[in-house]
């Protein structure tokens, strides 16, 4: 499948000693003609998505089985993928009540821990702290 053209090349700046330059004669070299960039619709992406999610199958293992970089897939997941639920407004609600559940907990803690350090700083009945 791969097609090679030849194209003629030149000697480059590499020869030139004290100030005077070899020249060589025209050099051909193959090159591999670059593949052009396929574009993939949605639906296509999507269906993607599925079936990496299905976890049947690896994700480099579907991405070489589909005929795509397995970091396009990567990226897909990751853009076509179930949204984080962390995002949604219910999510940050419930999160929030639960910070301010622990905050208020903290506090009580750290009210406990300074009366605690308080009565112990207290001097003792012969005049040393406890």
């Amino acid at each position: 499948m791969s097609q090679w053209v030849s194209l003629p090349r030149f000697g480059g700046q590499g020869e030139a000693r004290a100030g005077r330059r070899k020249t060589k004669p025209m050099e051909t070299k193959e090159t591999k003609v670059i593949k052009r960039r396929r574009i993939f619709d949605e639906a296509f992406k999507r269906e993607a998505v599925a079936l990496v999610l299905k976890g049947e199958k690896s994700l480099p293992v579907i991405a070489d089985e589909l005929g795509v970089n397995h970091w396009a897939l990567r990226e897909w997941k990751r853009r076509f993928g179930p949204a984080a639920p962390e995002n949604s407004k219910e999510a940050l609600e419930l999160e929030l009540r639960a910070l301010r559940r622990e905050n208020e907990h903290l506090r009580t803690q750290r009210d406990i821990l300074k009366k605690t350090l308080g009565i112990l700083a207290e001097p003792g009945p012969n005049g040393s702290p406890s």
